[in-house]
């Protein structure tokens, strides 16, 4: 979700205006999910490299987060989607930490949209994290195959995601899901994330609907 900072500064408005505006198209292509029994959607919030941004607008983006959690826990309860963190949480505060868990809990059973929100996560600390968290239990007894390492990504819980949107005009996926992907149509557009409406996410999923999707195949063989 990238382009908020810029939003603002075109307006001669704070950095975190635009993120407070950002808030409303994460609505907007939630609600859109929904519509079109899209099952899964991952939004990626915060880096583990945006740490290194001014201390004033992390600190702000952490606020909003826990605002989001305690104002959007209902809505998401209500309309049967299920949250899920990705992410290392160990930075945040435990107060922030029992808020996450308790809103996973409550929507596990929910079977609509899955809604991931990555926050302080980075796809080669995801790798080596999944590296880790099979050590933990098999202490390397058994050969390590590609198969252990996908049931230990934080996104084991999904399939490898089938489109990337990224707003704002970059053309990279700056250590977003690397090991998923492998296979994933990319639409980059230079609409600004506060921009990204109803019209944009339709116009990227038409996009997508042209692609033929091979996987090392032939056309001929699909």
């Amino acid at each position: 979700m990238d382009g908020n900072g810029r939003w603002a500064k075109k307006r001669l408005m704070p950095r975190i205006s635009g993120h407070r505006r950002g808030l409303e198209s994460v609505k907007t292509v939630i609600t859109q999910c929904q519509k079109l029994n899209i099952p899964f959607l991952t939004l990626f919030a915060f880096s583990t490299e945006n740490w290194l941004r001014p201390t004033q607008e992390v600190d702000f983006l952490m606020s909003l987060f826990q605002d989001s959690i305690k104002k959007e826990s209902s809505s998401l309860i209500k309309n049967n989607i299920r949250f899920k963190l990705i992410g290392d949480r160990k930075p945040f505060p435990k107060k922030l930490i029992d808020k996450i868990k308790d809103l996973e809990n409550l929507t596990e059973k929910n079977t609509g949209l899955t809604l991931s929100i990555a926050i302080n996560y980075g796809g080669r600390w995801d790798i080596v994290n999944a590296v880790n968290e099979y050590r933990k239990k098999n202490h390397f007894k058994k050969p390590f195959t590609q198969k252990n390492l996908i049931q230990n990504l934080s996104l084991s819980f999904a399939p490898d995601p089938d489109l990337l949107i990224r707003t704002g005009g970059e053309k990279r996926i700056s250590n977003f899901l690397i090991w998923q992907f492998s296979y994933t149509e990319l639409y980059f557009t230079e609409t600004l994330w506060p921009d990204f409406n109803e019209k944009a996410f339709t116009s990227a999923l038409i996009e997508f609907q042209k692609r033929e999707r091979r996987y090392g195949k032939t056309s001929e063989q699909i």
